[in-house]
């Protein structure tokens, strides 16, 4: 491949952009890790009432979302301070998300893809809401057999059954909103290709 000489030091691979590779990538399910200091009983109250507020929400039909039943007051895993996780489908990501970018108040909050690859997930693929931890890596596998599916009962994100729109109906989409953005001066263009 043949870059301009200015992009030296860029990446040169490139993202997929043709629509089956990446809707065969998406992302189906993920996890919110809600962090308290341990010793901090003011934070400790904060992440459980946090916690409490997100199974209410759930009850009342807000989103689905599945605290684990465990809260870690110690290190676990790669989590280095006290901890919990919160299941989400992707159905639900962007309520979930909203809700905590709103309430979290002052704990962080590591969110990260759950896919076959965990040691990415917590490293690469992340993202965190407030101050990141440092994570100890070391205890995660590089390359998993399977997804780690969870709550499958539900029917949601790896194991819902619903498979969305066809790819014609999302090139039709797509299309319409090509020509709706044709008249928007901020707007970037697409590629013709």
């Amino acid at each position: 491949m043949h870059l301009p000489d200015n992009s030296k030091s860029m990446d040169t691979t490139r993202p997929p952009s043709d629509l089956e590779t990446v809707l065969k990538e998406e992302i189906k399910e993920w996890h919110f890790h809600i962090y308290f200091h341990q010793r901090n009983a003011t934070e400790h109250d904060a992440a459980l009432a946090l916690r409490d507020a997100v199974l209410r929400l759930r009850r009342d039909g807000a989103f689905v979302a599945v605290p684990l039943y465990r809260v870690n007051t110690d290190p676990i895993g790669p989590h280095p301070a006290g901890s919990y996780e919160i299941w989400c489908p992707s159905e639900s990501f962007v309520s979930v998300f909203s809700y905590l970018c709103m309430h979290r108040g002052n704990l962080s909050v590591l969110i990260h893809p759950l896919t076959k690859e965990e040691r990415k997930d917590h490293e690469i693929r992340n993202a965190w809401l407030g101050p990141p931890f440092p994570l100890d890596l070391s205890t995660l596998p590089v390359l998993s057999p399977e997804i780690p599916l969870q709550y499958s009962s539900l029917g949601m994100g790896y194991s819902s059954k619903n498979s969305g729109p066809s790819l014609e109906e999302r090139r039709s989409e797509g299309a319409k909103v090509e020509e709706i953005l044709k008249k928007e001066k901020e707007a970037a263009k697409s590629p013709t290709d």
